[in-house]
């Protein structure tokens, strides 16, 4: 082989540029995945940042169905990013900017993605502003239940499990990327608005109201709620000055007062059993039967469809401890939160003349618990860790065979250790992520020398109805 030399010509710098950039000689961003593969809901969330913060400014006609919002989102970009998607369903963006800049963006199905015109660093936080208005919709789930944006008779409320509050803000709507919240509403005079923390500013002008309120721990999007109405809100405190705000329809005053009466005698109760409770105020929201077919953990202040019973208070404030600050990993990690609420309700029962634990257990085993056969056979029908899919994430055997596990567990380990775990699971995980091998791993470690396998085996993964020994 022969060799020559010849004269070198200069690159023209926008060359340069273009092959230092496939060379791996200069960092550029890649668009932030357009949803986090949850085994149930795949296009939740969005990959490539962490949000912080939402302020969320919104103001409600209930006569037209109309809503108006600014949402001034806070995040850390987690990679390179090019551009970024954020959850939104329906309603027409006004703009959006990102630092304060125009940002270009386009809409596809639940997808806003965004271009800002300079790509962002990982570790970098920002800031995107989106102005938005529209009829927001109320979601029918797979299960047929409704979430989102629920008209109601004089306004409206806000629930968004699994999904509904991309219907009325746009973010990063999985369970997995929790923030602190502003939440500031404006509606017609006369009527109130009622969000998760605590009220920081009520002003009237022209005819309005506008209400202001403040959640400063880390909060999940499908546990955010803003109830539009006609609502007698009741501020108190617990022995301890915990602030409690009670928000009750006036139809439903009368039938819910002795139950929410019981709100500190459950909070003392629940904190020692569960351990320190992890937020800045505790309460309810209480409207009309038609509102919704359920209640809902929301944070700090469960939402229920009329005057709840003391099981019901007493299931959706366990939720405070598990759910709201413990907070599952994915959908997938649901029985964290359903199984837990469950039996505490068994443990209340127990500790207020009720049956055991192990009695309820006994039932639920037999077939013969409350009176109906086809709900007692419906336990069986999928492992509490493993939903058949996203249609059964809210089914029997998440709740009741979820609280059959933790019984299992306590069966094994005896009170003393079993109380250990559960609220040192509470505080190790505090307003955090959690998913099932964490659990596991967790109890484990927690009791060293017992065996856990065949109970998560059997019990916890297990097909059908487990043999008991």
């Amino acid at each position: 082989m022969s060799w020559s030399i010849r004269p070198i010509r200069p690159v023209p710098v926008l060359l340069l540029a273009v092959v230092l950039t496939a060379c791996g000689g200069g960092v550029h961003g890649t668009p932030g995945a357009a949803g986090l593969s949850d085994p149930y809901f795949p296009r939740a969330g969005n990959g490539g940042y962490d949000v912080t913060h939402y302020d969320l400014t919104l103001a409600y006609d209930p006569a037209h169905r109309h809503l108006t919002g600014t949402a001034v989102i806070t995040a850390r970009a987690t990679e390179d990013l090019s551009a970024f998607n954020l959850d939104l369903k329906g309603l027409d963006v006004g703009g959006v900017t990102v630092e304060g800049r125009g940002a270009r963006w386009n809409r596809a199905g639940q997808e806003l993605t965004v271009r800002p015109r300079a790509e962002l660093d990982r570790g970098e936080t920002f800031r995107t502003t989106v102005r938005y208005s529209g009829t927001p919709e109320t979601i029918t789930d797979a299960d047929g239940s409704k979430e989102g944006w629920l008209g109601t008779a004089a306004g409206a409320l806000a629930l968004g499990e699994p999904a509904g509050s991309m219907a009325w803000f746009p973010g990063d709507h999985h369970p997995s990327d929790k923030a602190t919240y502003d939440i500031t509403v404006t509606v017609p005079e006369g009527l109130q608005a009622v969000s998760n923390g605590e009220p920081t500013r009520e002003t009237t002008k022209d005819g309005r109201t506008t209400y202001a309120w403040h959640t400063g721990r880390p909060m999940a999007s499908y546990v955010a709620t803003v109830a539009i109405g006609h609502y007698t809100v009741t501020p108190s405190s617990l022995k301890n000055g915990l602030p409690v705000y009670v928000a009750v329809d006036p139809s439903q005053a009368e039938a819910s007062r002795k139950v929410l009466a019981r709100i500190p005698e459950i909070m003392e109760w629940e904190e020692d059993n569960f351990g320190p409770y992890p937020f800045s105020s505790t309460g309810a929201i209480v409207g009309r039967p038609d509102a919704a077919g359920y209640a809902l953990e929301t944070q700090t202040r469960p939402v229920f469809p009329g005057a709840p019973d003391t099981d019901t208070l007493v299931h959706e404030l366990a939720h405070q401890w598990y759910g709201d600050s413990v907070t599952p990993d994915s959908w997938r990690d649901m029985w964290l939160n359903e199984g837990f609420a469950t039996y505490a309700e068994w443990l209340w029962h127990e500790d207020h003349g009720g049956d055991t634990a192990q009695q309820t257990f006994d039932a639920l085993y037999r077939g013969d618990y409350g009176d109906d056969p086809e709900s007692n056979e419906a336990i069986w029908a999928f492992p509490p860790a493993n939903p058949t899919s996203a249609a059964h994430v809210s089914d029997s055997p998440v709740y009741e065979r979820g609280a059959m596990v933790l019984h299992k567990i306590r069966q094994s380990v005896g009170d003393d250790t079993f109380y250990d775990i559960i609220q040192g699971w509470a505080d190790a995980h505090r307003y955090g992520n959690a998913s099932t091998a964490d659990f596991t791993a967790y109890v484990e470690k927690k009791a060293p020398h017992k065996d856990f396998g065949p109970l998560w085996r059997d019990w916890l993964y297990g097909e059908g109805k487990p043999e008991r020994p």
